[in-house]
């Protein structure tokens, strides 16, 4: 999670209701980002929000570093998964080729577009070579709030495209669908897969 500090109550004051909600996992995701890693990788998942993706990667066998920015998400998350969880915003990761993958899904979001090209350094910084990256984000035209007053970055396919090459990314794919989120509202998301 990013620094906006209304996007940082909306977490802390609704964690357990969030964390608890009914939600799909994207196991489709999921097992396309797995299928990229050595079996046992080590995962670093960014926004675990209740913890759910990061349950499903531990039953398959992965060691996974959950973090979250939220300390009330964190804990919520930590009930779920009996295993502990890493209190910590985007901008203090500062690993260095640690992880074979790193999973964001639905929290990079959060980040202001004029800071994501840092965070994304920090990401690649933290995989090892070769190692593979997933986030979505929700497509847009310009910065703005939800009916919640959470803070999104909006980015489009090609600024998203643009960045990571820039950043010195490779095998960057961006595939785009429809679905929605938290509040319900139809959404255009992007599915972001990258490696170092």
């Amino acid at each position: 999670m990013s620094g906006d500090e209304k996007t940082s109550s909306f977490y802390d004051e609704n964690a357990a209701t969030y964390a608890s909600r009914q939600r799909t996992l994207p196991i489709r995701r999921l097992d396309a980002f797995l299928s990229l890693l050595p079996p046992g990788a080590a995962v670093l998942e960014l926004g675990c929000g209740g913890g759910q993706d990061s349950a499903y990667m531990l039953s398959k066998g992965f060691d996974v570093t959950p973090t979250d920015g939220s300390v009330e998400l964190a804990r919520e998350a930590e009930s779920l998964l009996g295993h502990p969880v890493v209190v910590m915003r985007f901008e203090e990761l500062d690993e260095d080729s640690l992880f074979d993958g790193v999973w964001s899904e639905a929290s990079l979001l959060h980040v202001p577009l004029a800071v994501l090209p840092g965070i994304l350094e920090r990401i690649r910084r933290a995989l090892k070579a070769g190692g593979a990256f997933h986030a979505t984000f929700k497509a847009g035209e310009t910065e703005g709030r939800d009916g919640f007053g959470r803070f999104y970055n909006y980015p489009s396919a090609e600024l998203l495209s643009e960045m990571l090459s820039d950043g010195g990314w490779h095998n960057v794919v961006i595939t785009e669908g429809d679905g929605s989120g938290y509040d319900r509202m139809p959404t255009r998301w992007l599915v972001v897969r990258a490696q170092k």
